[in-house]
Parts: structure tokens; C-alpha cells; sequence
């Protein structure tokens, strides 16, 4: 089977893009915001 495109082109546009630093966090992380969410579903039963 032919391939999509040469494999020494691999990661190419991946490389010409800037690095961006990662921004600050608004909120906690999914899964201490889910479980934080579970527990107070849980305790109201």
C-alpha cells in the first residue's frame, strides 16, 4: 500500500511552530475538579 507522504517529512510542521509557554491555570486539574464534583453529588444522597 503506498504511504501518505515521505516519512523524512514526518514532524516537519510540528518543528517550524513556536513554542508557547503554558498559561496558568484557572481551574484545578479534570481530575481533582471531577472528584471534588463526585463528592459533593455523593454527599447530598
Amino acid at each position: 500500500m503506498p504511504s501518505h507522504g515521505s516519512i523524512t517529512k514526518a514532524g516537519k510542521v510540528r518543528s517550524q511552530t513556536p513554542k508557547l509557554e503554558a498559561k496558568p491555570r484557572k481551574s484545578p486539574i479534570p481530575r481533582v475538579r471531577n472528584r471534588s464534583n463526585y463528592l459533593k453529588r455523593a454527599s447530598t444522597l
